[in-house]
């Protein structure tokens, strides 16, 4: 049960399409900065800074000071696995159907 508490609570975190697609990225990147995800969403830098700041406060994601710029990168590896479940599981599907 544990797990499964521990994934709801990921899964509450991820729940907005922003913060989703942020997480997603990361994963798949390597880690960016707020630069390289605002070129990726069009999002304003100052929304996604938000975001980033919610997913850091749960834990999720952390910042490494790289000169001027911090790296962002997913440390949770039950979030990584939660994410490349869900894009697998979408590859075979055409979800605008």
């Amino acid at each position: 049960m544990e797990k499964l508490e521990s994934y709801a609570r990921i899964l509450k975190v991820i729940a907005h399409p922003v913060r989703l697609c942020i997480v997603k990225g990361l994963i798949e990147n390597g880690g960016c900065n707020v630069s390289n995800i605002y070129s990726c969403l069009g999002v304003p830098q100052s929304t996604i800074s938000q975001h980033l700041a919610k997913l850091k406060s749960e834990g999720l994601v952390t910042g490494e000071r790289n000169g001027n710029e911090i790296i962002y990168s997913v440390e949770s590896d039950e979030a990584k696995r939660l994410i490349k479940c869900m894009i697998e599981s979408t590859k075979c599907e055409n979800l605008e159907d």
